[in-house]
Formats: C-alpha cells, sequence, structure tokens
C-alpha cells in the first residue's frame, strides 16, 4: 500500500476489524444452530485463549502484573463470558438482523462508560440522542416482537452493557500495553475455566456437527474473539481514535448484509431505516461534547 498515509491505512485497517466483527452474530446464528450456546462461548474463548498462548510464548511478552491481572480477569467477565454468552442464546430466539440493529446502540453506549470512567461529564446533547437511541431500539424490538420485549432483547441489552463494560476496562489496559497483547492476555489467563467448560459443553458426537455450523465456530474463536481485535487495535493506533471509531457505525450494516446474505434472512426496508437512524443517532451522540469533570 505504498503511497497511502499511516492515518489512511488506519482507517483501512480499522475497518477490516469492524466488517470481521460485524460477521459475528450471523456466524452465532449459524453455530448455536447444532451447538450448545455454552460450548460456543467458552469454546471460542478457549481456541483464542490457545492460539493467543503460543503466540505470547513466541514473542516472549512479559507476565502482567498483579494489577494488570485483576483488570484482566474483569475484562474477561464481560468480553469473555458476557458478550458471548447473551449473543449466543439471543441468537436462538431472534434473527441476527434483529440483533444487528439492536446492537448498533452499542458505540454511544461505550462512550457513556468511557466518559464515566474519566471522570467526564457528558453534554445535554450526549443524553438525548442517547434517549432517542434507546427509544428507537426499544421500539424496533417492540415492533419486530408483535408489540412484546421478548428475552431475545433482553439478552441483546446484556451484551449491550457487557461489551461496553469490556471495552472500558480494555482501553485503560491499552495505555501501558499494545492492544493486541492486552486481549491476548485476556483470553490466555481465561483457559483454566473456558477450556474445561468448553469441554464439558461440547457436543457428544463431533462429527454429527455439520461442516458450515463448525466452520461458523471457528470463526467466532479465530476471527471474532483475537484476529479481529489486532485489525481494530493496530487501526486505532495508526490512524487516531477520533477518526477511525467512526468506522464502528458501518457494523450495523454489515451485521444486516451478512444475515441476509449467509443466513438467508429477509431483511426489509423498515429494518433498514431502523438501521440508518440508529446510526445517526450513534453518530450526533458521539460528536457531542463531554466536558471534564472536577
Amino acid at each position: 500500500m505504498k503511497g497511502l498515509s499511516r492515518e489512511t491505512l488506519g482507517l483501512i485497517i480499522g475497518t477490516i476489524g469492524v466488517i470481521i466483527f460485524g460477521v459475528t452474530l450471523p456466524m452465532t446464528r449459524i453455530a448455536v444452530v447444532s451447538l450448545d450456546p455454552w460450548f460456543v462461548t467458552m469454546g471460542r474463548a478457549a481456541l483464542a485463549g490457545l492460539v493467543a498462548l503460543c503466540v505470547l510464548v513466541v514473542l516472549k511478552r512479559s507476565v502482567p502484573t498483579r494489577s494488570e491481572l485483576m483488570r484482566l480477569g474483569i475484562a474477561a467477565v464481560f468480553v469473555i463470558v458476557g458478550f458471548p454468552g447473551f449473543t449466543g442464546f439471543a441468537m436462538r430466539l431472534v434473527p441476527a438482523s434483529h440483533g444487528g440493529v439492536v446492537l448498533g446502540i452499542l458505540p454511544l453506549v461505550v462512550a457513556l462508560f468511557g466518559a464515566i470512567a474519566a471522570r467526564e461529564r457528558p453534554s445535554f446533547g450526549f443524553w438525548l440522542s442517547a434517549l432517542v437511541g434507546a427509544a428507537l431500539v426499544i421500539g424496533f424490538s417492540l415492533r419486530d416482537g408483535e408489540g412484546g420485549f421478548g428475552l431475545g432483547d433482553i439478552l441483546l441489552l446484556g451484551a449491550v452493557l457487557s461489551a461496553a463494560s469490556g471495552y472500558t476496562v480494555l482501553a485503560r489496559l491499552t495505555k501501558s500495553r499494545p492492544g493486541w497483547e492486552v486481549i491476548s492476555w485476556t483470553v490466555v489467563i481465561s483457559l483454566p475455566v473456558t477450556l474445561p467448560f468448553a469441554v464439558l459443553t461440547a457436543p457428544s458426537d463431533l462429527f454429527a456437527v455439520p461442516l458450515p455450523h463448525w466452520g461458523a465456530f471457528l470463526y467466532l474463536g479465530l476471527m471474532s474473539q483475537y484476529v479481529g481485535f489486532f485489525f481494530w487495535n493496530t487501526g486505532l493506533a495508526m490512524g487516531g481514535q477520533a477518526r477511525v471509531s467512526q468506522t464502528q457505525l458501518l457494523q450495523t450494516f454489515v451485521t444486516l448484509a451478512f444475515a441476509a446474505w449467509v443466513n438467508g434472512e429477509q431483511v426489509d426496508l423498515l429494518t433498514w431505516i431502523f438501521a440508518v437512524a440508529v446510526v445517526g443517532v450513534v453518530l450526533i451522540g458521539r460528536r457531542t461534547r463531554i466536558v471534564k469533570g472536577s
């Protein structure tokens, strides 16, 4: 990519990460058809952990300090167990396209949690955007659920809160270590829990699981849980967080497109309209001023 500036290259790399993450729900939808959601949750983390362990050993990275290990453990609860677990069970109840719209509010929640962690005070415009975004998501859920807010929506809400919490903790850790190393240690220190649970919840007959379902599982473990963070964090570092983070707004549309293509879901015009509205509100909210607290 000769001739490209560092910022432009970072933007491209970050966008690749967003695309990888955007395919997560469609792949989860496929995997949980014949695999236990708990196995998908623990198995994908265990797979990522084994690969990350090899990477860390080969590169001879230093072991995290006790303080770092505590934060990594907290992050692991949210991004290793919380988000994958909530989405895994949700994908048995609602379409991936539905989840893509609901999770579209995630960047705004991440911004809110980040502001709280940094002791910043969100502006009135930010709060207004958050309320409008929440109203849109609730309205979409009620429309898709034929007037009811179902268990699938509650699980997706849990996924949003888990991801936002985990990303906030991981962001603080990246101040002392590269982003790829942070996610590597997160999945590695989780191995004593994820590996045994993956074995216990594995299907009794591995060969009875269709190959496409195993393929989706491998994608979740290698790409969504691990490689995607390499592209995302590298893109942020090269292109700047303010610029590259805006590419996250594309994730909802990537999910909708793959839900239609891979899962064969019928994504109607109203769903696309809700997606555009949610992403628009998130964009406005992230551009509103956040005032430093005392």
